[in-house]
């Protein structure tokens, strides 16, 4: 009897020591590397994928846009909580703006290259750099569960202060999932009128669980214990929340824009967010190529004839 009293200690310590602590550790460094911003260079305002030839051409791209119309643009930024945020507005003499909302590690220069269809309907455009993204505050990336604060209050700006009478919000990836908490959330005005929303997820965990597999890095025990850090330090349920509960709450016009390549927003989530989501005006459009916020630079004119149709609608 007084030999099991002692193992079972014994065991437990070893577990903890040998398995548990290593583990957590290794978690939490894949935690940081994925919400944490440990420097300003870290989700800076380069490229953030240089050497990729695709992603490198919609930088650029987007680039090109910037300078076509800088003399439409000046630099805006509105406190959030405690967080200063930084955004640029370009001003096409409308009444009606579009804010752009990137998805993780990028800034506002990344959201220029989605600019372009707005312009053309006579949008204003708002680009923003998120919260512990480029030249904002904040080091902790929170997955839109935060984020979507910050939202309305730049809406606030382009309606009180610069004179829209309504906004639209387009988001990619993330991006996507924080435009729906913003619009979806009781306190969000009447003057958001819709949402495009781009690869986006059920749940974040589940797009992590899936970037996981394409990376062939083991899931268990890592995919829960980094999880749980979201939960802890983000403050984002990435396991039972998202946009796979929050979209039964949306009544604004949606459109999603989804390829069928996807292999981390796949399209089995993509159409249950559209079975899911109550608003009369509703669309999904599937895009045969394209990786994951990559669409747009494989069909260029579908990818804006559709917003084009879609923000005539409204």
């Amino acid at each position: 009897m007084e030999y099991f009293i002692w193992i079972a200690p014994a065991l437990a310590l070893s577990f903890l020591l040998l398995f548990l602590l290593p583990t957590t550790l290794l978690s939490s460094i894949i935690y940081t590397k994925l919400l944490v911003r440990t420097s300003k260079r870290k989700w800076g305002r380069e490229c953030s994928i240089p050497d990729d030839e695709e992603y490198r051409k919609m930088f650029d791209i987007g680039l090109q846009w910037d300078d076509r119309y800088a003399s439409r643009k000046r630099p805006v930024e509105v406190r959030s909580g405690r967080f200063r945020l930084v955004g640029e507005y370009f001003d096409f003499a409308s009444d009606k703006a579009v804010i752009i909302i990137a998805g993780r590690m990028e800034s506002l220069l990344y959201s220029y290259y989605f600019a372009e269809p707005y312009r053309k309907a006579g949008y204003n455009v708002l680009v923003i750099d998120n919260r512990a993204h480029g030249e904002s505050d904040g080091i902790i990336n929170s997955l839109g569960f935060r984020e979507y604060k910050d939202i309305l209050v730049w809406g606030r700006l382009l309606h009180d202060t610069l004179g829209n009478k309504s906004i639209v919000l387009h988001g990619i990836c993330i991006g996507s999932s924080t435009g729906l908490f913003a619009l979806t959330h009781p306190s969000c005005p009447a003057y958001f009128t819709g949402l495009v929303a781009e690869g986006m997820y059920t749940t974040f965990g589940e797009s992590f669980v899936n970037h996981m597999k394409v990376d062939h890095r083991p899931l268990f025990p890592f995919a829960a214990e980094t999880e749980l850090y979201m939960l802890l330090f983000s403050g984002a349920n990435v396991v039972s929340d998202g946009p796979v509960k929050r979209i039964r709450n949306m009544r604004k016009p949606v459109l999603f824009l989804h390829s069928r390549e996807d292999v981390f927003s796949t399209p089995e989530q993509a159409e249950k967010l559209f079975d899911l989501c109550p608003a009369e005006n509703k669309k999904l459009v599937w895009f045969e190529k394209g990786d994951h916020s990559r669409i747009r630079i494989n069909d260029t004119p579908g990818y804006d004839r559709n917003i084009l149709d879609f923000l005539e609608r409204l």
